[in-house]
C-alpha cells in the first residue's frame, strides 16, 4: 500500500506543478501580448516623429530658398 500512496503523492504533486506551470504560462502569454502591442504603438510614434521631422526639413528647405531668392 506505500507504493500506492507514493505514487497518489507523486500524481497530486504533479498536478500542483502543472497548475502551476499553466499560469505561469498564462502570465508569459500575457507579458507578450503586451509587449507587442508596447512595440506596435512605439512603431506607430516613430512613424510620426519621421513625418513630422519630413515635414521640418521642406519647411526648412523653404525658407532657405526664400533667403537665398532675397539676397540674390
Amino acid at each position: 500500500m506505500s507504493a500506492l500512496i507514493r505514487l497518489q503523492e507523486k500524481i497530486t504533486e504533479w498536478k500542483q506543478d502543472h497548475e502551476a506551470l499553466k499560469q505561469e504560462n498564462a502570465e508569459l502569454k500575457r507579458q507578450l501580448e503586451n509587449s507587442a502591442g508596447s512595440q506596435h504603438e512605439q512603431a506607430a510614434q516613430i512613424e510620426a516623429l519621421r513625418s513630422e521631422l519630413a515635414q521640418k526639413d521642406a519647411e526648412i528647405e523653404k525658407i532657405i530658398a526664400q533667403v537665398e531668392a532675397l539676397l540674390a
